[in-house]
């Protein structure tokens, strides 16, 4: 009797004790033959309430994308495309400034493979994510799929492990952390109170964004000299073409209308050509970045007067002709022929409004066509209606090439955005927050100059003099051409943060002199480096901790993710406190150990976990490992306060995790207060 109450004892000890291992998604799989040597292969999950699963088309630079990886492929079989998926969700992160694709409540993967090898009888198939919600776990299910046919193999799932990014940190032996990995009842509150709510869907909010740029857009297009001269003439070819003003009106509208088809066909097939999805994929493609650079370049010139791109004349006499015919099919005609007429003016801003819908994914290039074509169509409708307006709108003139010019230039600073994302992706350092800024204060420059009057381009009118609009706009330009330079010297420029390099991505992350951190430059200990807002930090667990025994401080272990967005939130809301940052900068040492480093252990140090069994094979697979058996979770970000012997100070709320500034600044004191008891 006694045997039987120690051995349930301890075995709701250890169930206490991995209460918060968490695994928030529950997978199946199955196989099915389509064709000789052709299988489809399926991995459903269903996901928890309030958890989501990145997708692997979510864009480089933000969390860590889903990947189907195949362990025996090589001679056996070959896989036949991308792996597809069912729906997802895409919204836009303000932490990593990209939009995020993924999951919510289910995910379906299916991948068609095709066998090559007669002999293989099983197919092996990893799956790394990550999911999140307050916290992010980064997990890999390993699975079996036995090939129809041969020995009855389950595809079940194996050993989880974590996933990892490559970054540079430097590893350690095993057994230096042994005496820290002794089990310890540090139980995270299943509840705390969040800085900001779990991530929501802000899709509709992201279409409404596309929307108002394009609306924005297509009325800088009616401005151009390729449009605004239209205006009165098709309107005054309806009025007096027609029989009675109830039918000039009509017609109008039925032009708008049309106008407004032409173009969200044009967003239609350019989702339902490349797919929604691969339209987010491409966007993030370091290649098709390039091309957009160069792209927007090519469009920039045109608007500069470098020359005019134009569809073929055959195509404008083609469609011209049949907007004799009348009625309806002649009016939609006249509508198509004011696209292909208008398009040296309205090509390379429709092209821009696509390849940045595209980021977006989803139905977002069809309501970029919307917005665009309303603006566009609604002049020409609303002065049918009113056709007195037609004596307020100002006269044809040189003006219409300056906003021209003025478009030009903004295709060209964004042009430098897309470049900018292919140096990210690549970490080349070509392109770093510095010479971005650099780039921009000399296009915006010579834009206020120009409007100044003091720089002609090619197709400039003679100017005289410049107008009170023109001489406004140049002040304003001008504004924030100063506005940016302060952000050379480390300025965080919150204005126009989603589109230089984040400050860490810089030749000076703190900015010079230490500028951006409000502190002076400081000579930093033997394996340390500059962390977030200057904070000294250690990613080395033996190094912070020889550094703490030398200045007799507290250690604070900081279990996080390079993707790890409520990581990044934690250290941009909560750090930053006037209350936190002191204590952060002056009475403990900071270690953070990424639990998403990929970089792999040498052989002699990688093991077989004692707690979860799984393969330690990298340094982020030795820090979760760390994370699961010393603290009992598997979720980042995890904070612990621990004396110079591993052991935590906070007793009674040994781990922290996702929690407000106030929350988070008592339990720093209190520990830090143990420590010196």
């Amino acid at each position: 009797m006694k045997k039987l109450l120690f051995i349930l004892i301890t075995f709701l000890a250890f169930a206490n004790g991995y209460a918060q291992i968490l695994d928030p998604v529950k997978w199946t799989t199955k196989i099915e033959k389509t064709s000789d040597n052709t299988y489809v292969l399926t991995f459903d999950g269903v996901i928890e309430k309030d958890w989501h699963v990145y997708s692997q088309f979510t864009p480089d630079g933000g969390p860590l994308p889903l990947e189907v990886i195949f362990k025996n492929q090589q001679g056996n079989f070959s896989l036949v495309g991308k792996a597809k998926e069912s729906k997802t969700k895409t919204a836009y992160n303000d932490i990593f400034e990209v939009s995020e694709t993924y999951f919510q409540r289910k995910a379906q993967i299916q991948q068609i493979v095709h066998v090559t090898n007669p002999k293989v009888v099983t197919i092996e198939a990893e799956l790394n994510y990550q999911v999140c919600k307050e916290v992010c776990i980064n997990l890999e299910k390993k699975f079996t799929f036995s090939i129809p046919g041969g020995p009855a193999l389950a595809a079940v799932p194996k050993a989880t492990l974590p996933i990892a990014d490559p970054m540079a940190t430097d590893s350690i032996k095993a057994d230096v952390l042994a005496p820290s990995l002794e089990a310890s009842n540090n139980t995270v509150e299943a509840s705390q109170k969040a800085v900001v709510e779990a991530p929501k869907s802000v899709t509709q909010r992201g279409l409404w964004s596309i929307f108002f740029i394009a609306f924005l857009s297509g009325f800088a297009a009616l401005l151009t000299p390729c449009v605004f001269p239209m205006i009165p003439m098709t309107v005054s070819f309806f009025t007096k073409q027609s029989k009675s003003k109830a039918k000039g009106i009509r017609n109008a509208i039925i032009y708008g209308i049309s106008i407004i088809v032409i173009y969200v066909l044009l967003g239609f097939f350019v989702t339902w050509i490349f797919g929604a999805d691969a339209l987010n994929a491409l966007s993030t493609n370091v290649w098709f970045n390039i091309i957009f650079f160069v792209l927007l370049v090519v469009f920039a010139a045109s608007f500069l007067g470098a020359f005019e791109i134009m569809l073929p004349n055959s195509w404008a006499n083609k469609v011209d002709s049949q907007a004799d015919r009348g009625g309806i099919i002649g009016i939609l005609f006249m509508a198509l022929a004011l696209a292909i007429v208008s398009f040296s003016c309205t090509g390379p801003i429709v092209g821009t409004l696509l390849v940045e819908a595209a980021s977006k994914g989803g139905i977002a290039p069809i309501i970029g066509m919307f917005g665009f074509s309303l603006a566009l169509a609604l002049p020409f409708m609303l002065f049918a209606m009113f056709p007195g307006w037609l004596h307020s709108l100002p006269k044809s003139g040189g003006w219409l090439n300056t906003v021209k010019v003025v478009l030009g230039f903004l295709e060209l600073a964004l042009a430098f955005k897309f470049l900018s994302n292919a140096d990210l992706v690549l970490q080349l350092h070509l392109l770093e927050r510095e010479v971005f800024l650099a780039i921009w204060i000399a296009i915006f420059g010579t834009l206020a100059f120009y409007l100044f009057g003091k720089i002609t381009l090619p197709h400039d009118s003679p100017l005289t003099h410049i107008s009170v609009g023109r001489l406004m706009l140049g002040l304003l330009v001008l504004s924030f051409t100063v506005y940016m330079i302060p952000g050379l010297w480390g300025a965080p420029l919150k204005i126009i943060s989603a589109f230089p390099p984040t400050m860490e991505y810089s030749e000076s992350p703190n900015g010079v002199g230490g500028s951006a951190s409000g502190v002076a430059s400081i000579i930093l200990p033997e394996g340390a480096k500059s962390g977030p807002h200057g904070i000294v930090v250690f990613d080395d667990y033996e190094k912070g901790l020889a550094y703490a025994k030398t200045v007799n401080k507290p250690i604070m272990l900081d279990f996080t993710g390079y993707a790890c967005v409520n990581c990044r939130k934690m250290e941009n809301n909560v750090w930053s406190d006037a209350m936190i940052l002191p204590i952060l900068n002056n009475q403990v040492v900071l270690i953070s150990l990424y639990v998403d480093d990929k970089r792999d252990l040498p052989k002699s140090e990688q093991f077989i976990s004692k707690t979860t069994g799984s393969e330690i094979e990298t340094v982020g697979d030795k820090w979760t490992d760390f994370m699961i058996s010393k603290y009992k979770t598997n979720t980042q970000p995890l904070y612990v306060l621990t004396d110079l012997e591993g052991n935590s100070l906070n007793k009674n709320k040994p781990t922290i995790s996702y929690v407000g500034i106030e929350e988070y600044g008592t339990w720093l004191k209190a520990g830090i207060s143990n420590f010196k008891e």
